[in-house]
């Protein structure tokens, strides 16, 4: 699904910033797209952009109102729909992430059919796709993969978005999650996709294009994960990636969700290499990507260096350090004829 921008952030009457972290993310990435929020009373979440009014971000030239708040089970709150329902009737599209689907509510149905309004509910994926045919096809592609889930592949991916922009390299964020799809404007809920065609999704997602050009795609999951292995693999093969960068979190002892202890890099790395020479048989690892937000400065810088020096690849914080030792290797190890 394609989304328009500008953006109207609707942050409802969540408790707390981590209820508004699909909101939060959008703003962190991409400011430009933000044009306000629109809280309800009792909200305890602030994007820190500007509060504005459906019809004043209709006079903004906002073109989507985004549900960027959640709450446990992903409904949509009844209090929620009047909002929903004007900003349609004021000509907005609206997006939501939510597990509810927009259309099932009755109200919401019939704003959008007298207003002609976009409907999006990117957990929901409208789009038919093929299954996955492996051929190569040209262009770059790098992947991020996982030790585990909720590590940072998506920042990753996104930070090295913004330095391979800044070094003059050509490269795009592929998003395959509902946040990531509200960042790019565009992009593929994997975990709204029928197991066979994940990997047709992606090369749906990321297509063959010039020589030079780099997509940058969003993982999900960790092939170690017992629960979610089945969507990386199929993100894996689809993405045919020429490079990968690993991403840990090194204070967790076992995988979020499930008994299971988490891997070592090293292991990710090989198993990575393994399966993804199905479709490109030269995939290599040009990073490690550690989230060192629970450590302090000194214990972040060795943990950095560790890495860096068993794996003999660079290893870094997207958030705390950058990402410009993976941008270097990148240019280095492909660096054009």
């Amino acid at each position: 699904m394609e989304i328009a921008t500008p953006y109207l952030l609707f942050l409802g009457d969540v408790p707390d910033a981590l209820a508004a972290k699909t909101a939060l993310g959008i703003v962190d990435w991409r400011p430009e797209w933000c044009k306000g929020q629109l809280r309800l009373a009792g909200c305890r979440a602030d994007a820190k952009i500007p509060d504005m009014t459906i019809a004043e971000a209709r006079a903004a030239g906002v073109r989507t109102m985004i549900v960027g708040a959640v709450n446990a089970g992903g409904v949509l709150p009844d209090h929620w729909v009047a909002s929903i329902v004007e900003a349609l009737d004021a000509g907005l599209d609206v997006a939501t992430g939510l597990h509810s689907r927009l259309r099932d509510v009755d109200a919401i149905r019939a704003a959008a059919e007298r207003s002609g309004s976009q409907l999006h509910d990117v957990r929901h994926s409208t789009q038919t796709f093929a299954t996955g045919k492996g051929a190569k096809r040209g262009g770059r592609r790098l992947l991020t993969v996982g030790t585990d889930c909720s590590v940072g592949k998506k920042y990753t991916a996104l930070a090295l978005e913004r330095g391979m922009r800044a070094a003059g390299m050509n490269a795009d964020f592929r998003a395959t999650g509902q946040t990531g799809v509200f960042i790019s404007g565009r992009g593929v809920a994997i975990d709204a996709v029928v197991a066979d065609f994940i990997s047709g999704a992606v090369e749906w997602l990321s297509p063959e294009t010039d020589a030079g050009h780099w997509d940058l795609i969003e993982g999900q999951g960790s092939l170690f994960h017992p629960s979610f292995a089945g969507v990386t693999l199929g993100l894996l093969h689809g993405a045919q990636p020429d490079a990968f960068v690993v991403c840990h979190e090194p204070t967790r002892r076992t995988m979020r969700g499930v008994a299971h202890p988490l891997p070592s890099i090293q292991e990710v790395i090989d198993l990575t290499v393994a399966c993804g020479r199905l479709t490109n048989p030269a995939i290599r690892c040009v990073g490690i990507a550690i989230n060192t937000q629970a450590l302090d400065d000194a214990a972040a810088r060795a943990t950095l260096d560790a890495a860096a020096m068993e794996h003999g690849i660079p290893a870094v914080d997207p958030i705390r350090t950058g990402v410009q030792p993976i941008v270097d290797r990148l240019e280095q190890d492909f660096r054009r004829p």
